[in-house]
């Protein structure tokens, strides 16, 4: 199984090209925000225990998001791997789920993350807070808040995930298609 890890702060395009590269290696794309928009949208009791959470850019307690990982891989079928995106954020997460997948004898090949400044990150989230009606991305006082939650609880991963050997950085700033391109020769090194 290929499970890699897409990583990178908010607004860094995480969303895109784990798109592409689900299609391109028939990996199930798990996207924890995704996930929880629609428990929120399904007013589910993680929905409403998670909707003031992320309305204020805060992170979802891990054992709730942890929770929701281990069912999605306890029902996995027909895909070569997963590509997880926004996830894990914490270290606590990033330890549940090599743990998970060691008992699963299917550990995380690589986390490949998109490097971005952030003034470019601001602008980027402004604009698709224009268009995607998400109310966390039209606040710049809350976007600023999710950067520093995004420092303090998930830029740390980056120092884990480098003494494994699995972190592969790449620059985020350029076109989608050169970003999507060096991700792909990744993943196929790894394959």
């Amino acid at each position: 199984m290929l499970h890699i890890i897409l990583f990178g702060a908010p607004g860094a395009g995480k969303g895109t090209q784990a798109t592409q590269l689900a299609t391109s290696f028939e990996l199930k794309h798990v996207s924890t925000g995704d996930l929880l928009r629609t428990e929120i949208k399904n007013q589910t009791l993680l929905g409403l225990q998670a909707k003031p959470l992320v309305d204020a850019g805060t992170l979802v307690p891990d054992e709730i998001v942890i929770g929701m990982i281990e069912n999605l891989l306890s029902h996995l079928v027909g895909y070569k791997g997963v590509i997880f995106d926004g996830f894990p954020r914490t270290l606590p997460q990033a330890e549940a789920l090599d743990a998970l997948l060691q008992k699963l004898n299917q550990p995380i090949k690589s986390v490949l993350t998109l490097d971005v400044p952030e003034k470019e990150l601001t602008k980027r989230l402004l604009l698709r807070g224009e268009t995607s009606n998400r109310p966390d991305d039209k606040d710049e006082s809350i976007i600023q808040h999710r950067f520093q939650q995004y420092e303090q609880k998930t830029g740390i991963l980056k120092e884990y995930y480098l003494k494994q050997n699995k972190l592969k950085s790449v620059d985020g700033t350029r076109s989608i298609e050169n970003i999507t391109a060096d991700l792909k020769s990744i993943c196929n090194s790894l394959a």
